[in-house]
């Protein structure tokens, strides 16, 4: 039996074979396309209640954990670690603050 080819107007393409015809013809493809499913699209009050009962399950299983400061102090000790191995992004903060120090000071003068 011979392969039908799919033309890009034809209704029978499923979802996967939409996605590939759809990067050739520069339509919006299926992965690119919002949902309207899913935890993401909910109301984020109804996102809220979900995690909350999920928090509130993890404490009553007794696999909840909760941070002593020390713990934090150490977790936040670690990050800053990390973030500031790369040079050109503390050189942008660094230069942000400058910015907005030498901003403070020029409209206070003109005041």
């Amino acid at each position: 039996m011979a392969e039908r080819m799919y033309e890009p107007g034809d209704s029978e393409l499923s979802e996967v074979q939409a996605g590939t015809r759809d990067r050739d013809t520069h339509e919006t493809t299926r992965s690119h396309r919002r949902s309207s499913q899913g935890f993401a699209a909910m109301d984020p009050q109804k996102q809220r209640e979900i995690a909350s009962r999920g928090g509130r399950a993890a404490h009553q299983k007794g696999t909840a954990h909760q941070f002593t400061s020390e713990e934090a102090r150490a977790a936040g000790r670690k990050g800053g670690e990390k973030v500031s191995q790369n040079r050109e992004h503390m050189s942008n903060i660094g230069s942000r603050g400058g910015r907005s120090a030498h901003e403070k000071i020029q409209s206070s003068d003109e005041e």
